[in-house]
C-alpha cells in the first residue's frame, strides 16, 4: 500500500494544532540510520487507511514530496478522545535485512462447521484478536488464519498451533497463550463466570 506525505519543518504543539485545524496530521517517521524524519499527512487520506486492516500490518511505500517511496510499518496511532479524528502517527523504516517484530491480525474460520458448534452448540470465544511475530520484511503476513473445524466442545487454540508461514516465527518469548476457546452455554466456564462476578456477603 502507498500513502503520500510533506515533509514538516515547524514542529511543537501551536504548529501541530495549526496543522489539525488545516485539515492534516502531524506525523514522524523513525528507526534505520537516518534522522527522524517529521512529516505531514491528509487527514482523510489517513483516517481511511488506517481503519483497513491491511494498513496495520503490510509493509507500508511512503512517498514524501512526491520523492522516492521508501519502506515503512505503522507502529502507533492516536486518535481524539471522542472525535472520529487522527491526531498523530507513527511509522518505522524497514530494512529489507533485518528482522520485524509486529503484530497481525488473526483471522478466524470454520469456525461454524467445528463439531463444537454444530453437535454442542458451544460459543467460539476468540480470546486473541492479534498475535506477535518475528520475521524479515519480505515475509510479513497481512493475517494469519485460525482454522477452527476440528474443535470440539471445552476445546481450545493455543498460540503454539497456529499454523505460521515460511520465515515467520512467534515473538511470545517462551507463553503460549489460548487464542480460541470453545464453551459450552451453562457449561463449566459459564458458572465460573458467573461465580466470579458475585459479590461476598456483607
Amino acid at each position: 500500500m502507498k500513502f503520500s506525505a510533506t515533509a514538516r519543518s515547524v514542529q511543537g504543539s501551536s504548529a501541530s494544532r495549526r496543522l489539525r485545524r488545516a485539515g492534516r496530521v502531524p506525523a514522524i517517521v523513525y528507526g534505520g540510520t537516518a534522522a527522524p524524519l517529521n512529516i505531514e499527512l491528509d487527514h482523510n487520506e489517513i483516517y481511511h487507511a488506517v481503519r483497513k486492516e491491511e494498513f496495520h500490518a503490510s509493509i507500508l511505500t511512503m512517498e514524501v514530496d512526491g520523492g522516492k517511496g521508501e519502506q515503512v510499518l505503522l507502529r502507533s496511532v492516536q486518535w481524539h478522545p471522542y472525535k472520529q479524528q487522527v491526531l498523530h502517527v507513527d511509522f518505522q523504516r524497514v530494512d529489507a535485512g533485518q528482522a520485524l517484530h509486529t503484530k497481525v491480525p488473526l483471522h478466524f474460520i470454520n469456525a461454524e462447521v467445528s463439531p463444537a458448534v454444530k453437535l454442542s452448540g458451544a460459543i467460539i470465544s476468540h480470546i486473541m484478536n492479534e498475535v506477535e511475530v518475528v520475521c524479515l520484511p519480505a515475509n510479513l503476513p497481512q493475517f494469519i488464519e485460525v482454522d477452527l473445524a476440528d474443535m470440539l466442545a471445552g476445546g481450545s487454540v493455543h498460540a503454539n498451533d497456529l499454523k505460521l508461514p515460511l520465515g515467520v516465527t512467534l515473538g511470545l518469548h517462551g507463553t503460549n497463550p489460548v487464542v480460541a476457546a470453545a464453551v459450552v452455554k451453562g457449561g463449566a466456564a459459564a458458572a465460573d463466570e458467573a461465580a466470579a462476578g458475585e459479590q461476598p456477603a456483607a
